[in-house]
């Protein structure tokens, strides 16, 4: 999620607040990026509902999704 404004940090974070709201969700965030793992139907009807909303109240945004069918967890083999 990319708002394009100078208060984005306060966006973004409600954004996120919102969808650890989904009870069968599991939401990881790190400096790059927020993943949300769980049922395909689940996770969209939640990414869906909640991008709606900002695109309601935010002027400008911009979200950008990748969709991969796994948990792909990164784990250094050194």
């Amino acid at each position: 999620m990319y708002p394009l404004h100078q208060q984005y940090v306060d966006a973004i974070i409600d954004f996120i607040i919102k969808l650890r709201t989904y009870p069968n969700l599991i939401v990881e965030t790190n400096g790059m990026s927020t993943q949300v793992f769980g049922d395909y139907d689940k996770v969209m009807i939640a990414i869906n509902s909640e991008m709606k909303q900002v695109f309601l109240n935010e002027h400008k945004v911009v979200f950008n999704l990748k969709v991969i069918n796994s948990h792909l967890q990164e784990k250094p083999q050194f």
